[in-house]
């Protein structure tokens, strides 16, 4: 058993894509060949062997990488960060940054460009926006906090920029057993 840091793991399962990729790229340049061609590889042991190790090699390093995935999935199941006034599992973060933030992104930016155009829109009619009671028909009544939102776009931004902060620093320091 090996320890890392998962910056570390990161880096080497890069490096295992990169080192499949050759590998299966010399597969494919050996897979066949005209029986009156001389085998390239026969001082080798020949095509045949080449061909067997290679794949063999691959799905080691295949195995490595999943390995190496588990034991990041791990760490980050018993690992926590504070972002704000949350605390969640790096697990947890990681989904709430990749399947959460970014449509809660939007909804927050479309309700302020709503009312953006709503305030313009008023404008141009001589009507008034309020959040209390309208004066005349014609007036619009905002029915959330202006201040709320533009708290919450600003807390999302803050939490978002704590989160990768957090996670480099993380990927870091945290030590897996692989």
């Amino acid at each position: 058993m090996s320890k890392l840091t998962i910056t570390e793991a990161l880096a080497e399962i890069q490096t295992i894509r990169k080192r499949i990729s050759k590998k299966q790229k010399f597969v494919q340049n050996y897979l066949y060949r005209q029986e009156m061609l001389k085998d390239p590889l026969q001082a080798d042991g020949g095509s045949v062997a080449a061909i067997e190790h290679e794949l063999q090699s691959i799905h080691d390093l295949e195995t490595r990488q999943i390995e190496l995935r588990r034991a990041i999935a791990k760490a980050n199941t018993v690992n926590t960060i504070k972002a704000g006034e949350y605390e969640m599992t790096i697990a947890d973060w990681l989904v709430w940054r990749r399947e959460i933030a970014p449509g809660l992104q939007t909804f927050l930016s479309r309700l302020s460009y709503q009312l953006v155009q709503i305030r313009q829109e008023a404008q141009r009619k001589g009507a008034i926006v309020t959040s209390g009671e309208a004066k005349n028909p014609q007036d619009y009544i905002v029915n959330i906090s202006e201040r709320k939102l533009t708290e919450d776009i600003e807390n999302l931004e803050t939490i978002l920029g704590t989160l990768d902060g957090q996670l480099s620093l993380k990927n870091a320091t945290i030590v897996i057993d692989v």
